[in-house]
């Protein structure tokens, strides 16, 4: 044998040695979230909400909650701040449903108000703007 066939032996048994064995994928898929269905006031009401989020202008909305829902509301939305509008009303939903629906809770119970027939984004513009009127200035 030559030596040339020699290195290209030993060169080949070094290939085997260090071969890379790469397993096939296993693929799997995570099913699809299923969203409860929610009522309407709710939904705009939650898209009333992450507004007056976004604006900074929560101060009013502060006076019915008596449970620190706000604070799990406002953890949700900032970490979840990058979805359209339309699907962080449906995530929040999702998960915060209950908040959601105790500030809307006391709110009745405050205002003598019936959430349910408040089902555009107007009706609780509207509510928001006449409690923002109806609170007392300070001098201090």
């Amino acid at each position: 044998m030559t030596e040339e066939e020699n290195n290209t032996k030993d060169t080949e048994q070094e290939n085997d040695e260090l071969k890379v064995v790469i397993p096939e994928a296993n693929w799997s898929t995570m099913p699809q979230e299923e969203f409860a269905e929610q009522p309407d006031y709710l939904q705009v009401f939650t898209d009333f909400y992450i507004s007056q989020f976004n604006q900074r202008d929560l101060e009013i909305m502060d006076l019915y909650d008596n449970d620190a829902n706000m604070v799990d509301i406002n953890h949700y939305i900032l970490d979840n701040i990058s979805f359209s509008r339309k699907e962080l009303i449906r995530h929040a939903l999702q998960y915060h449903a209950k908040n959601f629906q105790s500030l809307i809770d006391e709110i009745t119970k405050q205002d003598k108000i019936e959430a349910s027939k408040m089902t555009t984004y107007k009706d609780w513009e509207n509510w928001y703007e006449d409690r923002r009127n109806h609170i007392d200035n300070s001098l201090s």
